[in-house]
């Protein structure tokens, strides 16, 4: 736990294109964090659109950022354009080193795989793509929260409060969390048990599979693209 009387800076990176739910699940958590000031940081200050249309807007460009505690990167198929965007790369790694907690959330995971902050690192992302971790150097792990040293990777989608709600025992301790996630009544009971891969029934995965193959394909390429321009010795770009 951090001296309470630390005040922290959180920071959502924010993009066209991205899933809004690994930003505003996370927020709901994070924005509520003691002692503390969470912004959304972007490009520009023009509006963006979720992957479903939803319409956001940035509190701030990334130049006019302070040097945050933690930074939060959110996934989505937007995740692709950033994947080889060298200024959002370089003001991620820039924001990364020192942070208390890097958290990327989804796909987000790959973001900060294409900037370098995977390599020897356990992660998780979303379980279309999971497969992709080894490329960065990661050490991939099938869990909803993976923890190792400051990163803090959530799995897909509503995974995101679960990390964020890690982030905020982290920082501020288990009460604080607890204190959130009963303001927040997050006490899911899905009805339906079809979640992950290992559960979903086997015609809704692959109708889930087939939706995701365009976007899956793509990432792939560009993960091995990614790979070699970080100069990762093969060992590390081996299917696990």
């Amino acid at each position: 736990m951090i001296d309470p009387d630390r005040h922290l800076q959180i920071g959502s990176l924010l993009f066209e294109g991205l899933d809004q739910i690994d930003l505003t699940g996370p927020f709901e958590v994070l924005s509520r964090i003691p002692n503390s000031t969470y912004r959304i940081y972007a490009k520009d200050r023009e509006p963006v659109r979720d992957v479903n249309g939803l319409r956001l807007v940035a509190d701030a460009v990334l130049s006019e950022a302070p040097k945050l505690d933690v930074l939060h990167v959110p996934g989505g198929y937007g995740q692709e354009a950033l994947m080889e965007d060298e200024p959002v790369l370089d003001w991620i790694r820039a924001q990364a080193d020192g942070a208390l907690c890097v958290f990327p959330v989804c796909t987000g995971a790959l973001i900060c795989g294409a900037a370098g902050l995977l390599v020897g690192k356990r992660a998780t992302s979303h379980w279309s793509a999971h497969h992709l971790l080894h490329h960065f150097g990661a050490i991939p792990v099938y869990a909803r929260v993976v923890e190792d040293g400051n990163l803090i990777c959530a799995a897909g989608v509503t995974a995101g409060i679960d990390g964020a709600l890690t982030v905020a025992a982290r920082l501020r301790g288990i009460e604080a969390a607890q204190l959130i996630q009963l303001y927040m009544a997050y006490a899911p009971e899905p009805p339906f048990d079809a979640g992950t891969p290992e559960r979903a029934p086997a015609p809704v995965l692959a109708r889930a599979r087939a939706a995701a193959s365009t976007i899956t394909a793509q990432r792939e390429a560009t993960a091995r693209r990614i790979a070699a321009r970080l100069g990762l010795p093969p060992s590390s770009a081996a299917p696990d």
